[in-house]
């Protein structure tokens, strides 16, 4: 039977550098694959607007962490996460499959139209 999947969303503090910022991501990509885990994609979202004041921040920093393994990881990255005063907020939620491929190039869609375009200019 294979590993599930998991994605770990965490916010980190908006006022802390951006030298930082990249150890925080290091370090707990480190914890997943000491934990026996894989890392299968790891991006900084950037800073955006909360929706609600987390611990009086109005923004924060996204990161996204998507790994597989057999669950021990989450524990253990769920505790560093809670001990740090940089992570405001974070959540674990297992995945039924790998997440899918980014897309890259125009939406179908929108390729058609520029050809329905360029026919019509004809």
């Amino acid at each position: 039977m294979s590993q599930p999947y998991y994605e770990t969303m965490y916010i980190l503090r908006p006022d802390i550098p951006e030298e930082e910022v990249e150890t925080h991501i290091t370090k707990y990509r480190d914890l997943v694959t000491e934990a026996g885990a894989e890392v299968l994609d790891c991006q900084m979202r950037g800073k955006r607007r909360l929706a609600y004041t987390i611990a009086k921040h109005k923004e924060g920093i996204y990161v996204q962490l998507a790994h597989n393994g057999d669950g021990q990881q989450v524990a253990a990255l769920e505790k560093a996460m809670r001990l740090s005063e940089d992570v405001i907020r974070y959540l674990t939620v297992k995945q039924d499959g790998p997440l899918p491929a980014p897309r890259t190039g125009p939406a179908p869609q929108a390729a058609s139209d520029e050809a329905a375009l360029q026919t019509s200019a004809s």
